[in-house]
């Protein structure tokens, strides 16, 4: 599959006159909890030729390739990226620290790694992965039978938003790593494991009776959690003019202009 991916990079460039920056995998993968046939989830950085960005209209600024059962590969154009950055986008914060790399090229990634402190805010990411824990929560979690591998995707972010509470700082994309560091509970943590177990065996984990302990521990934290959101750090000195900087050397770097 990486050939593949490195075949598609290739041809992202060539049919949309682009430069990659950098090419990471996210989603389950990433985080550390993939079945045996989970897709590949491919999310890229890329910045168009120098006359591209001088123009009066807006032009679309995401790249998106055609999903299939194996391959979903889309990307966002550098200055979409750091207008995002800016805000603190956990999507993207979670981007630059991926353990699985396809590509990278002209130092961007690194230095934007770098920067990625400076603009983490508790408050913003905070209520991002809240309100996905929240969503996924009523939508599949619900009822006397529910479905199963999406405590993955509530429990995730819920442990991001603990990990944010406890440390203020960004949390590990690594599901692995909140579960070790954050889930004390003997028996939550054995029904947790034993669930990632069967998820990444390949087990299919469709409608179960839920589970009772992970289902208390949910709704217990979601509560407490929404009341931190509310008083969660949120002032961060403005990085306009550095990503400002960042965004026209590397239009100088990757087209040789200026």
């Amino acid at each position: 599959m990486k050939q593949i991916i490195a075949e598609k990079i290739l041809d992202i460039e060539r049919q949309h006159e682009v430069k990659i920056l950098f090419a990471v995998e996210s989603g389950s993968r990433a985080w550390g909890f993939p079945s045996q046939d989970s897709d590949y989830d491919v999310r890229f950085v890329y910045v168009h030729r120098p006359e591209w960005y001088l123009s009066i209209d807006e032009k679309r600024d995401v790249i998106e390739m055609p999903i299939n059962d194996q391959l979903d590969m889309s990307g966002w154009d550098i200055r979409k990226a750091l207008k995002l950055f800016r805000k603190s986008n956990p999507p993207l914060l979670e981007w630059l620290v991926s353990d699985i790399s396809y590509y990278e090229a002209y130092g961007f990634k690194e230095e934007m790694l770098a920067l990625r402190n400076r603009v983490f805010s508790p408050k913003a990411s905070v209520h991002h992965y809240l309100h996905m824990a929240q969503g996924n929560f009523r939508q599949y979690l619900q009822g006397e039978e529910v479905r199963i591998k999406k405590y993955f995707y509530v429990l995730r972010p819920l442990l991001a938003c603990k990990w944010i509470e406890k440390y203020n700082a960004n949390p590990p994309i690594s599901f692995q790593d909140l579960v070790c560091d954050l889930v004390t509970e003997p028996s939550l943590k054995t029904a947790i494991e034993d669930l990632l177990r069967r998820k990444m065996a390949g087990e299919e984990l469709h409608l179960e009776k839920r589970v009772d302990v992970i289902n208390d521990f949910v709704e217990r934290e979601m509560e407490r959690l929404t009341e931190f959101a509310k008083s969660a750090q949120s002032d961060l000195e403005d990085p306009t003019e550095r990503l400002d900087e960042l965004y026209r050397k590397y239009l100088k770097i990757v087209w040789n202009f200026g």
